[in-house]
């Protein structure tokens, strides 16, 4: 099974969701905050897809990089996962390591807040991400889906009406 940066960041959000995205089972098409943020994506940088290239790698795709200067570009609609944002960022500039291509920032990028974070990976971040991995594999190989987070934590997340069905 390969771990992906999407898994890294849904690890840090909720691991149902994670575990459900992994099966294939999948609700963003059905969030209107999922449709808000892929917009931000496409309308913040519109000629971004023309100066960078999106780049495959380790099974993960990376909209927006930089080769000249070894920058990775990641947009988000606001600042509110804020964790799990910088984690998927780190994961991608793990994955150019593994790949022996070293020296790759990354750039959290909050458009409707006019904000940008710097994420580079630091001491002991590595030994960190091979942890994820190994928690995500174990977790994704399981044969039964991890329970929900509290109700009142999901709210607005797309996969609330497929883990609340039948519920009063």
């Amino acid at each position: 099974m390969n771990v992906t940066a999407t898994l890294i960041n849904l690890y840090h959000v909720c691991k149902r969701e994670m575990w459900l995205h992994a099966h294939g089972i999948r609700m963003e098409h059905t969030s209107d905050l999922v449709t808000e943020g892929k917009l931000v994506h496409e309308t913040s940088y519109p000629n971004r897809a023309v100066r960078y290239e999106e780049v495959r790698i380790g099974g993960s795709v990376i909209d927006f990089y930089d080769p000249r200067e070894k920058l990775v570009h990641e947009i988000k609609k606001s600042a509110a996962k804020e964790e799990a944002h910088a984690w998927q960022v780190k994961y991608y500039l793990y994955l150019f390591e593994r790949e022996g291509i070293e020296g790759v920032i990354g750039l959290l990028e909050y458009p409707l807040l006019r904000e940008t974070m710097r994420v580079e990976l630091e001491e002991g971040d590595r030994e960190r991400l091979q942890q994820m991995e190994a928690e995500i594999r174990e977790i994704v190989g399981a044969e039964k889906c991890p329970l929900p987070l509290p109700k009142k934590k999901c709210e607005q997340c797309s996969y609330y009406e497929f883990c609340y069905a039948g519920e009063e």
